[in-house]
């Protein structure tokens, strides 16, 4: 099994990879994007595994005649900007390989079972993540989607055009998603508690609720030479503010905030700013605190763009709930793999946006530094075997109970 997730990862280590930052560039409906499905088509299809897309480009593989009551597994491949190589792909990967090993045993289903790989989890080209379970489970409404742009200004619809995909498709897959029988995700862990427990694999108890806000600071464009400081009306300054208030917010309501994205116009380096628009990540464990961390956040950004003549304005772009996993189901994995531990996470994933629709599972698999979303994430190989023989574990109980 080393050999073959070696021969694996390393034809997917080059795709979309920086060669400068070490990080992925691998962004929904791309050429990357199409590199990383066509190996995916052509790792399933030589399994013996028959591929097929939903009407909103999910891709599954499918071992067995696809019907209701499907035992389906995978992840994603696409990335955040300058990701790590694990977050997504270590899923699909060992979902590819976990098949494997069941029918190089000779284990005869009673269920089928699917690999999927879901489209645009990350949402780092049009802003909002997981489109394509969105989509599938009817969370995201499809006339919403197709009007997306990204940052060049094209829309999701022209960019799946431009892929070969027909955007007209875009909704609710009430064929694919009936298919589904029950739902297990893999996942690097993004965070360090199974290291801290020394555990190389983990089960989920529950997703934490978050979501992203667009924070739009409205100013006045001016000479950065000749323009005196009073007589300023500078973006920046509030939204420097904001960033401030936001650590201080969070860290007193037990919760995360992050601004990592920001559009500044119009950009020059002599130009007092006009526009600044500023996208916040929050999370707690409740949905309460997070929406009382992103009242008190827009309740700083209001008062320091008061203070500095300038407009503020506050906009909800996607908005995930808090996602506990179905007791039965996650006591009945952790007794199948041995008593593993049980953990929550603040990441967001396909299998929280299952969750609400069909009995959805995550496992997780130990990160050493427990660093994510960056060049630095990784996993053991040794981990990332124990991954695959734990999935194994699971889905052959699936399928044969």
């Amino acid at each position: 099994m080393t050999s073959s997730f070696h021969d694996l990862w390393s034809e997917l280590e080059p795709l979309g990879r920086n060669d400068r930052t070490g990080g992925y560039e691998r962004y929904a409906w791309t050429e990357v994007d199409l590199q990383l499905r066509a190996w995916f088509a052509e790792r399933a299809a030589g399994m013996g595994l028959s591929v097929e897309y939903d009407r909103n480009g999910n891709q599954w593989a499918w071992w067995g005649t696809p019907g209701p009551g499907a035992v389906v597994t995978g992840s994603h491949l696409d990335s955040v900007p300058g990701g790590g190589a694990f977050d997504g792909p270590l899923g699909v990967v060992s979902a590819l390989l976990a098949v494997a090993d069941l029918q190089a045993r000779g284990v005869r289903p009673g269920r089928s079972l699917a690999v999927v790989n879901f489209a645009d989890e990350e949402g780092a080209r049009f802003g909002i993540a997981c489109i394509g379970s969105q989509l599938l489970t009817g969370v995201l409404d499809p006339e919403r989607a197709r009007r997306l742009t990204d940052a060049d200004g094209t829309t999701l619809a022209d960019a799946m055009s431009a892929a070969g995909a027909d955007p007209a498709a875009l909704g609710r897959d009430v064929r694919a998603l009936d298919r589904i029988g029950v739902f297990v995700e893999l996942h690097v862990e993004q965070g360090v508690h199974l290291n801290d427990v020394g555990a190389a694999i983990g089960v989920a108890s529950a997703i934490w609720p978050h979501g992203r806000w667009r924070c739009s600071f409205h100013g006045e464009g001016n000479h950065a030479g000749t323009t005196r400081l009073a007589d300023r009306r500078d973006p920046m300054l509030p939204f420097a503010s904001t960033v401030l208030a936001a650590r201080d917010v969070a860290e007193r309501a037990g919760g995360v905030a992050t601004f990592g994205k920001v559009l500044v116009r119009p950009g020059g380096t002599n130009v007092i700013a006009s526009v600044v628009d500023a996208w916040l990540d929050s999370r707690a464990p409740d949905e309460t605190t997070v929406r009382s961390l992103v009242d008190a956040v827009a309740g700083a950004a209001q008062e320091a763009a008061d203070r500095h003549g300038v407009g503020f304005r506050l906009e909800e772009e996607s908005w995930s709930p808090v996602v506990n996993f179905r007791s039965a189901l996650r006591d009945h994995l952790v007794g199948v793999l041995g008593g593993v531990p049980v953990l929550p996470t603040g990441a967001g994933h396909d299998a929280g946006v299952l969750a609400a629709h069909v009995p959805t599972a995550m496992l997780f698999v130990r990160n050493p530094t427990g660093v994510s979303h960056s060049p630095a994430e990784r996993a053991e190989v040794a981990d990332c075997l124990a991954g695959v023989q734990a999935l194994a574990a699971v889905l052959e109980d699936l399928v044969t109970s």
